[in-house]
């Protein structure tokens, strides 16, 4: 596990983007398996950028989103595909058909979350994931259980996410309850795995989830044991870590 921290989020959002820059020019077919929520938001950002100012190439990259809210339609300003739409998508020139996302009204959950994985193995994998951190130690929708949730599935969300998520919406009683997310087993056969972190909020998050003890209780715990982990932390997200 290599950990870097920068000195603001300004900072860790363009490590985080030249990450995956580097990537795509390696490998101008990644498949990249991909985050929502505030963190990502700077690296998107860059990302883009480069696209407009250095011609970063994501014609032929493939996507595949880690979550979706179960019930929203895609058309909804709160669901994930209307995020990655608005913040990414629409800024670079990714193909239609290379982007895939769970989709949050599909009547068969079950058959859907298993085409979801079906398509991932039929890429190849995921050649990097980008992974944000719940102050619950959430990834994904992985939420505290007593055991690991292997591929993807529908979670029932934990009431500290449904409050955390609460302020993208008018009430808390509009936040979707119910989400469909990647499992730790589908995660964690990601190739290479790039964890961002932000704020004095995560810092015991982090603290507990790279330096404590393996467990589904703390869901992020388990990207100890993978072998390609890259961490990128600002300096208030970073101030519980002993080794730092």
């Amino acid at each position: 596990m290599k950990i870097y921290v920068e000195e603001n989020y300004q900072k860790l959002s363009k490590k985080a983007a030249y990450i995956l820059a580097s990537q795509v020019r390696l490998k101008p077919d990644s498949v990249l398996g991909l985050a929502t929520g505030d963190t990502p938001l700077g690296m998107y950002r860059e990302l883009a950028a480069m696209h407009q100012e250095e011609d970063l190439d994501f014609k032929e990259v493939k996507t595949f989103n880690l979550d979706e809210y179960y019930g929203l339609e895609k058309e909804n300003p709160q669901s994930y595909h209307y995020y990655m739409m608005e913040n990414f998508f629409k800024y670079v020139n990714i193909q239609e058909k290379n982007i895939h996302i769970p989709d949050g009204q599909a009547p068969d959950i079950e058959e859907a979350c298993r085409r979801y994985e079906q398509l991932i193995r039929l890429m190849g994998g995921i050649d990097l994931q980008v992974l944000g951190i719940g102050r619950n130690g959430h990834i994904g929708f992985n939420e505290p259980d007593v055991k690991f949730e292997a591929t993807t599935h529908l979670v029932q969300l934990d009431e500290d996410t449904i409050q955390a998520n609460a302020r993208f919406f008018d009430s808390i009683h509009k936040v979707p309850t119910q989400a469909i997310s990647m499992g730790i087993k589908t995660i964690m056969q990601a190739k290479k795995i790039v964890l961002l972190a932000s704020g004095r909020e995560k810092r015991e998050v982090i603290q507990r989830a790279l330096e404590g003890k393996i467990s589904p209780e703390l869901p992020a715990s388990v990207l100890q044991l993978h072998n390609d982990v890259v961490v990128i932390l600002d300096r208030e997200a970073a101030g519980g870590l002993k080794e730092i």
